[in-house]
């Protein structure tokens, strides 16, 4: 991953955004992420709002003390401050996917009895605090969006009424933008739930998350709503659009293939993604650097053949 937790990646990240600028009227954010329980190497400890066991690494976060909670909080709004003085034009926070700030929402993963835990609004405390700080430090007028679980599909965990709740209480706090996401790791420990495919394998596979966009969208008029999850149909994203059903709609595993895509969709060239949707690209970025396998392979190929 790229790095922003000290001032010495600034001058990079302002070499990345000019880049970008230089070259087209494209925005351009940075996501903070902290992985908390979901740490895969021995170098670092995992840590989460309570004790958690990772089905991956066998591994069992540390709950964190309140004195290390306000350390996140700071460490995460220094980090905004950073992207700030690196010209981003926005900052997004991640809380999806099993991920510390996601642990602290879902009451699978939070069980604490302080002022950090119990009800939801306890529970994303910490987000709204991050984003208070984040604005304290660079203004107002610096849009921060968010990566956020609306639902875990896990017994005992979040819900997407919880989401509803959660999303709106994230709107009347001033966030640009939501990105509603689902879904972690544990997941495979769930019983009795149904958690969308991430390989597509036909067009009823496509947009995943929409339902759960649908159910938000009512919800989010005073901020902007991205759509994620299997959005591989320029047609239908387009429609989606056009009839105020989301604002955005956000792809990453096409881009890793084919990064050019929203250019030829723009040129005309309406046809699908290259990428299969095989999900290898996941298990690159545990080891690596991120790139596509099926792409790697066929280059290789080409090779040899020459």
């Amino acid at each position: 991953m790229s790095c922003i937790y000290d001032d010495s990646y600034i001058s990079g990240h302002k070499s990345l955004v000019s880049a970008v600028h230089d070259i087209s009227d494209a925005k351009i954010s940075i996501q903070i992420a902290h992985t908390g329980s979901q740490v895969y190497t021995d170098k670092y400890e995992p840590i989460g709002p309570s004790p958690l066991t990772d089905p991956i690494s066998k591994r069992t976060a540390r709950e964190l003390s309140l004195t290390e909670i306000e350390e996140i909080i700071e460490s995460f709004a220094e980090a905004g401050r950073r992207a700030y003085e690196s010209e981003y034009d926005m900052v997004q926070l991640h809380a999806a996917h099993g991920y510390l700030l996601s642990d602290f929402i879902s009451p699978f993963s939070n069980k604490r009895t302080d002022e950090y835990g119990g009800d939801i609004k306890n529970r994303i405390k910490i987000i709204i605090e991050i984003f208070n700080r984040i604005k304290d430090k660079v203004g107002k007028n610096f849009p921060i969006i968010i990566k956020l679980n609306t639902i875990d599909y896990l017994k005992n965990g979040l819900t997407i009424d919880d989401g509803k709740e959660v999303t709106k209480m994230l709107v009347n706090t001033g966030f640009a933008a939501i990105e509603p996401s689902s879904g972690r790791t544990d997941i495979r420990i769930s019983k009795g739930k149904t958690y969308p495919s991430v390989i597509l394998k036909s067009e009823e596979d496509e947009n995943y998350f929409l339902p759960n966009a649908k159910v938000l969208k009512p919800i989010t008029k005073d901020c902007a709503l991205i759509l994620m999850g299997g959005v591989r149909n320029p047609i239908s994203a387009e429609d989606y659009l056009k009839n105020g059903i989301v604002d955005f709609v956000s792809m990453s595993r096409p881009l890793i293939y084919e990064p050019d895509l929203p250019n030829r969709w723009k040129n005309g060239d309406l046809s699908l993604p290259l990428c299969n949707y095989c999900t290898a690209c996941f298990g690159t970025g545990l080891r690596g650097s991120v790139h596509c396998i099926v792409k790697k392979k066929l280059e290789k190929k080409k090779q040899r053949e020459q």
